[in-house]
């Protein structure tokens, strides 16, 4: 319990330094030259990544809306899908504008076919998170693309020992600190923005020099995170960290030539990086061992998870793994008796979707029962509760929804196979299983878990571990 309530501790501390907006933000748009558009509004970054979280309808030309953006999804980078018709009897046509969004409320005048021309689609005057952006970019173009023309010169330049040479790697240096420099400077100045979180992905990192073509690309690789600051969470927030990180893995995976040996790269590569980070913010630091479970879990790269165990059992490391858990710990605490129970969906005797708290059953008791058909500790309860339930009564006492969190192809065949020898209990799969609606409503982390529920006010009786608990509690 110690551990438990130092960990929540921690966590309530990082999330305060990594506190947003404090507020909601609206964005006003003015729609013309289209006969009505639909506008959906989806973050870039985040656990929600381009998804809708907003969407509204059937804006006429000449009318205007006004999207609210949630504060825990900003500060942010979005884009605004419009879905336009030319005509009442057009097929809609997507178009998209990309913005920054902060603490500023902002105003957008859109034409929908003309998305990118600046005299067609523009902001209010004063707006700061885009005018900033689009003016460092315009810069940054120019004097970001003389360094790398020159840095990928000298990296492929086959006289290294060369004056020429010596004279290139020289101005390299000279060029990429005052670019470097000109960054930091921007980022200081603008340090209040979000858009300025951005600029640090575009430095340069050192190199050496010494040595063949290959021991300068190794050595670009190895300085890759020299001019990196991790210890900023908001970061996590940006789309280009991922970006930048895809180039980093990519930098690995051109060596590649057999699968072995790229799992073997991509392994050495995320030992690399999370390394790097693990000096920096817990959440940047989380965010990274993310990025390369998701990865590792994608390819089937058994080596990097297994590198990675060590990472995820750190309690500093904050991955949204570890901040899941502690959700579902605090959650916990209000599944409790004389609660109401958490609603979700099911379905009636003739198939018809109804919501568990307006499900009705001449049964004294509901019970909810999180299982997995391919769970130990599951198939000794259900040896165990099953024929207790034919005992006492079955349907007539309790009704019992048996939730299956079985995710995998294997655990959904075993749940197939067991859920025909439990006949009389109302069977359903949950999708996305530990992580499904049904399994977050309840806080689920394991299985099995019982909840008894008083059948006529929906409140919970009892939080039974066993068979012989759940026997109790109808008794009292």
């Amino acid at each position: 319990m110690l551990y438990k309530n130092s960990i929540i501790s921690f966590l309530f501390l990082i999330a305060g330094q990594f506190a947003g907006a404090s507020q909601d933000v609206n964005i006003k748009i003015h729609v013309n030259s289209v006969f009505d558009t639909k506008i959906s509004l989806l973050p870039l970054a985040g656990a929600k990544a381009y998804k809708p979280v907003v969407e509204t309808g059937n804006v006429k030309n000449g009318e205007s809306t006004i999207i609210l953006i949630p504060k825990d999804y900003l500060p942010g980078q979005f884009v605004l899908r419009f879905d336009y018709r030319d005509k009442e009897s057009s097929t809609p046509y997507p178009s998209e504008k990309y913005f920054f969004a902060n603490e500023q409320s902002i105003e957008l005048w859109v034409n929908p076919k003309a998305i990118g021309k600046p005299d067609s689609t523009y902001f209010q005057k004063g707006e700061l998170e885009n005018s900033l952006y689009d003016s460092f970019m315009k810069d940054n173009s120019k004097k970001r693309e003389q360094v790398v023309l020159l840095q990928n010169f000298l990296l492929s330049y086959d006289q290294p020992h060369s004056e020429f040479f010596k004279m290139g790697t020289k101005e390299f240096e000279a060029r990429r600190n005052s670019y470097n420099k000109w960054i930091d400077e921007l980022t200081a100045q603008h340090s209040e923005t979000f858009v300025s979180k951005t600029f640090g992905f575009q430095k340069v990192q050192p190199i050496n020099w010494n040595g063949t073509e290959t021991e300068r690309v190794n050595s670009f690789i190895s300085h890759y995170f020299d001019e990196s600051d991790f210890q900023d969470p908001l970061i996590i927030k940006t789309p280009d960290i991922k970006d930048w990180m895809n180039k980093y893995v990519n930098l690995y995976g051109a060596m590649a030539t057999n699968v072995a040996l790229r799992d073997s790269l991509f392994t050495l590569a995320g030992k690399m990086a999370i390394e790097k980070a693990k000096n920096g913010h817990p959440l940047v630091y989380g965010w990274m061992v993310d990025y390369f479970y998701k990865g590792y879990e994608g390819f089937n790269i058994s080596k990097g998870m297994q590198m990675l165990q060590p990472y995820l059992e750190d309690p500093r490391c904050l991955t949204s793994k570890r901040l899941e858990i502690e959700r579902r710990l605090q959650g916990i605490e209000t599944i409790r008796p004389g609660a109401v129970a958490p609603d979700f969906m099911t379905t009636d005797a003739t198939g018809k979707q109804i919501s568990f708290l307006n499900y009705k059953t001449n049964s004294k008791y509901k019970l909810v029962l999180f299982w997995s058909a391919d769970c130990q500790h599951c198939k000794e309860l259900m040896q165990k509760l099953y024929p207790w339930y034919l005992q006492v009564g079955g349907k007539r006492l309790m009704e019992v929804f048996a939730i299956s969190v079985d995710y995998t192809a294997t655990e959904i065949k075993a749940w197939e196979e067991a859920k025909p020898k439990l006949a009389g209990w109302k069977h359903s799969k949950a999708e996305g299983g530990i992580n499904s609606p049904e399994a977050n409503a309840y806080f689920i982390l394991s299985t099995p878990v019982m909840i008894l529920v008083d059948a006529k006010t929906n409140k919970i009786v009892a939080l039974p571990e066993k068979v012989e608990d759940l026997e109790k509690a109808i008794a009292q």
